[in-house]
């Protein structure tokens, strides 16, 4: 079917229907959680009370649901900064707002255990994605209130978790010190897993940076756990170690966030503190 979009500078349709992940404003909660892998969405789903999934094109996967009473979406993200970039930027217009990504990862430090998780405070910009949009100098931070979320959630649900620097790369391979074809590494990259642990970097990824970045630009929320699949210092790797771990963790961390923008709302304030609990 041909449909004739906006134009080339706005790629929607005349109902607001962005032309990736195929929704128009109103079709998702202003929550949303970001897995990678389309086949991931329904997997976080599967925790939730009930889900349904409502669109499906190219790496895009999205579903809505309900758990504990609260509406949250999920949009799968594909890998890498620039195809994160394009689902934050429509699923803004499609009216989110509030975005945690479900993600994994390799850890870069020696104490950190394949499947524990990572709940990430900023990211070490190792992408290219982000410079489309802003100078290295800008920095990739979290928001703290999601940070927060994620750890009372981690804590609630009796899981193993870390807090820190994280730092998201283009690439799998050479990107990340793993040797390309032919065993081919750059100079630059033979050192770069133990350059990071010196820094105190905790662990590779793929899409923070770009997440961080570009949801500070737009004023949104973000923020990014994922589960340790591989650690590269002990040289191991366990598929799927954490998933469900994350999933969880990010679910309830929705649900806490809720209850905090409500208690924000009856109060007028614009940032959450502790304090406000106890008002």
């Amino acid at each position: 079917m041909n449909e004739k979009l906006l134009s080339a500078n706005r790629p929607e349709s005349k109902d607001g229907r962005q032309y990736h992940i195929n929704l128009s404003y109103g079709e998702v909660s202003k929550y949303v959680l970001l897995p990678g892998d389309p086949d991931r969405v329904e997997i976080i789903a599967s925790f939730m009370d009930s889900y349904k999934i409502i669109s499906s094109r190219r790496e895009y996967k999205t579903a809505n649901g309900k758990y504990k009473g609260i509406d949250i979406s999920i949009t799968s993200t594909g890998i890498g900064g620039p195809s994160i970039s394009i689902a934050l930027e429509e699923l803004l217009r499609a009216g989110a707002n509030t975005f945690i990504r479900i993600g994994t990862s390799g850890a870069l430090q020696p104490f950190i255990n394949v499947g524990d998780l990572i709940i990430g405070t900023s990211s070490f910009r190792l992408d290219g994605a982000s410079n489309d949009y802003v100078e290295r100098g800008y920095p990739a931070t979290a928001n703290y209130e999601i940070v927060n979320a994620l750890i009372q959630a981690a804590e609630s649900l009796n899981v193993r978790y870390h807090v820190g620097i994280i730092a998201s790369t283009d690439t799998f391979y050479v990107g990340q010190g793993r040797p390309g074809f032919n065993n081919y590494l750059p100079k630059n990259k033979e050192n770069i897993v133990e350059d990071l642990m010196k820094l105190n970097v905790l662990a590779f990824e793929m899409e923070s940076s770009t997440l961080f970045t570009l949801s500070q630009i737009f004023k949104a929320r973000a923020g990014c756990v994922c589960s340790a699949v591989a650690n590269r210092i002990k040289d191991e790797f366990v598929v799927n170690a954490g998933i469900d771990d994350a999933s969880k963790v990010a679910l309830e961390a929705t649900k806490i966030l809720y209850e905090w923008d409500g208690i924000k709302e009856k109060y007028n304030k614009k940032w959450f503190y502790p304090g406000l609990i106890k008002l």
